[in-house]
């Protein structure tokens, strides 16, 4: 068992032996002071750490230089503890149990099983499709959690993931591909047009002319997987006819069902638009338009922490369309 290092600063003298005493004891030893006293043999204790046996010889001999004592003594009973080393044992014993407890029970330890709160950068329209999933399964399996949503466009989200206060960022979000931050895949998906059910174009697919000839809903989220879109149109020299402008997705399924209007956006969200409001439907674009792609994204300081594993592994489970590695954004 490695129990770390405690520094050894400078020498002070034993009055009583004259010998050179560390001021400060390297922790490391003390299985070897258990070892020696469950094995009664240098050799056996050795083997049972896997050291050497002149390494083993050495730490004890540091041991019985720091206490002042030899500890053991050979009999022909093998190796026999001083009434000093019989209490240091007790002692060590003790410590060493303790710190075996702690640690299982570290490892054992589910987030499930324990009360605490999850929090989710998100976009609104990321809450929309993305939360009441995450919501129904953490329910299930953490009952006594609570859920907390974060803004995902806000300035503070790079500091919250790092400080803790935000456990993961999910949704379309380049403004993340820094060093400090790694992320995985969850799903790609296509951009398609939202119409009415009776808006007087029916085709399955749009060309780009008849793209430009509809009057559209534009959303403006800088940041998001609208800007994709943006780009794209503009590089194409696409433009189109923009009739309302808005920042936010909630309204966006009652204004297209009661209008001619258009709007453009991930098929999740399109999806959801026309679970929400019967009168919608779904239109192709043409092909070629880009894809977006969907991550999570956590702090690297978290990387390796098992409650930030268990809850990406939950968040992977139910919006991945396959499993994905992660890795370092860049």
């Amino acid at each position: 068992m490695q129990l770390g290092e405690l520094p050894i600063i400078g020498e002070s003298t034993d009055v009583r032996t004259g010998t050179g005493v560390p001021e400060r004891l390297d922790l490391n030893l003390l299985p070897v002071l258990v070892a020696v006293d469950d094995h009664r043999s240098v050799t056996q204790a050795a083997l049972a750490l896997s050291m050497s046996q002149p390494a083993l010889s050495s730490a004890l001999g540091k041991l019985r230089n720091y206490f002042g004592d030899p500890l053991f003594v050979r009999t022909a009973a093998g190796m026999q503890p001083t009434e000093r080393a019989s209490t240091l044992v007790k002692s060590c014993r003790a410590v060493l149990g303790q710190i075996e407890r702690e640690i299982a029970a570290a490892a054992a330890s589910e987030p499930a099983s324990v009360r605490q709160r999850f929090t989710f950068a998100l976009s609104d329209a990321g809450e929309m499709v993305f939360l009441p999933r995450i919501l129904s399964r953490l329910q299930q399996l953490a009952p006594e959690a609570t859920v907390q949503t974060f803004d995902a466009r806000a300035a503070e989200l790079e500091t919250g993931l790092e400080r803790g206060t935000v456990d993961l960022a999910i949704g379309h979000l380049p403004d993340l591909r820094k060093s400090s931050f790694f992320e995985q895949r969850l799903f790609t998906t296509r951009f398609v047009t939202v119409l009415r059910s009776e808006h007087p174009l029916q085709s399955a697919r749009l060309s780009w002319e008849s793209f430009r000839e509809l009057e559209h809903v534009a959303v403006q989220v800088p940041g998001s997987a609208h800007q994709v879109l943006e780009r794209f149109l503009a590089a194409q020299r696409i433009e189109r006819q923009v009739v309302l402008t808005t920042p936010n997705a909630a309204s966006i399924a009652s204004v297209i069902a009661q209008s001619d209007l258009a709007v453009t956006v991930g098929l999740p969200l399109a999806e959801y638009f026309c679970r929400l409001e019967p009168r919608l439907r779904i239109v192709a674009l043409p092909l070629g338009t880009p894809r977006i792609e969907v991550k999570q994204h956590w702090h690297r300081k978290y990387h390796h922490d098992a409650r930030s594993r268990w809850l990406r592994e939950v968040i992977a489970e139910i919006l991945s369309e396959k499993p994905a590695d992660a890795s370092l954004a860049s």
